[in-house]
């Protein structure tokens, strides 16, 4: 029997992926412009777009500004998702990249993802 071993893929710099997520992340909710281009697009749930009340941009403004990446809520240290309280309610956000093998050197086109609890 012979065992063919498979090639190994270098896993993605966290420090490179988190970067990207929080240029998006600024770029799509604060419209802070990154340092390098970045492609993206930001989807936001109608559970959330029909709240009123400026409740969306508040979400969307406290999105943008969230920083609190722990080891229990960001185990692989990527920044591609969290959860504010806005309003006494749980607004959950996701990013995911698209179309990228790896995130080494690949321009990358990240999706937003934002909706309520």
């Amino acid at each position: 029997m012979t065992i063919t071993a498979q090639p190994q893929t270098e896993c993605p710099d966290p420090s490179v992926i988190a970067a990207q997520n929080d240029a998006f992340r600024k770029l799509a909710c604060l419209g802070v412009p990154p340092a390098q281009p970045i492609q993206g697009r930001m989807h936001v749930t109608r559970s959330l777009m029909e709240v009123g009340d400026g409740f969306m941009a508040e979400a969307v403004k406290a999105i943008g500004e969230f920083a609190t990446f722990e080891p229990e809520n960001d185990p692989e240290g990527w920044h591609d998702f969290g959860a504010v309280e806005i309003q006494g309610e749980t607004v959950f956000w996701k990013i995911d990249g698209v179309d990228a093998p790896s995130h080494s050197g690949i321009a990358m086109c990240q999706t937003g993802f934002v909706g309520s609890q």
